[in-house]
């Protein structure tokens, strides 16, 4: 599953998803696996430009690409958003709440005492209010289906203590997990499953708001001894939104190389 160019190229035929925070990273890794795995994919972020570039990095063959500004953060952006989505692809079935910021401050995390109630608020926006408004706007379609995929991208840092990320992140990241474990108890019935992907320390430009003596460190203690690809990651979402997941739901799926075992 996890390895790179490996792609079950039928596997999400038929299947509309929305990706978000996808112009770059990981984002943008699970929207070239799906389109490469038959889903036609909205990617989906704030920064239009960026999106334009992401353009020109998805694969060809496979499924329909198509792209749209929105900040998750705003109600009236997702509603649209999902409109727009819609219009294009007749609905959506697999909803991937990528989207997510991790401030730093010179290349160090604020501590709590250090943070700025407002820096608080704007990350729990994007990283879990977000996600908790696209999966409403993403419901009614799925359930009028019968069928849907909802995957969270939580974070190592939502599972265990962080000497990187701020409590901001990993309070959104563990509410992420909560968050999906609730819409499994309320949607499993409907032929929708939620479910959440916490990676470790994947090599993406956000990895990079960090200096390299932190990362190498970091590095060291991994079992594998090294980072994580997006595509790593992107596989375990292919599988959490295919239908061999149908009996899977209300989990979190670590994709970490052994930093974090429980």
């Amino acid at each position: 599953m996890g390895t790179p160019g490996c792609f079950a190229r039928d596997l999400h035929a038929g299947r509309r998803a929305l990706v978000t925070g996808a112009a770059r990273g990981i984002g943008l890794g699970i929207a070239q696996r799906l389109l490469r795995e038959g889903a036609d994919v909205a990617l989906a972020d704030r920064d239009p430009a960026a999106l334009k570039e992401a353009l020109e990095q998805l694969p060809s063959g496979g499924g329909r690409a198509f792209t749209v500004a929105c900040d998750v953060a705003r109600e009236e952006d997702v509603h649209k958003m999902v409109e727009q989505v819609t219009a294009a692809f007749g609905g959506i079935d697999i909803l991937v709440n990528n989207a997510g910021i991790s401030p730093k401050h010179g290349g160090r995390k604020a501590t709590v005492m250090e943070m700025a109630v407002q820096e608080w608020r704007g990350v729990l926006d994007v990283n879990l209010t977000g996600a908790l408004l696209c999966a409403r706007a993403c419901l009614p379609g799925m359930i009028e289906r019968r069928w849907g995929r909802i995957v969270h991208i939580a974070s190592q840092a939502g599972r265990t203590r962080s000497e990187i990320s701020g409590a901001h992140y990993g309070a959104s990241k563990a509410g992420l997990a909560s968050l999906a474990r609730t819409l499994a108890c309320e949607v499993g019935e409907l032929g929708i499953t939620a479910n959440s992907v916490a990676p470790g320390r994947i090599d993406t430009p956000m990895a990079q708001t960090v200096s390299a003596e932190v990362n190498e460190r970091y590095r060291a203690g991994i079992p594998v001894r090294r980072f994580g690809t997006p595509d790593d990651v992107a596989a375990a979402v292919s599988y959490l939104a295919s239908d061999h997941a149908g009996f899977v739901t209300g989990v979190t799926l670590d994709v970490n190389g052994g930093a974090f075992m429980i």
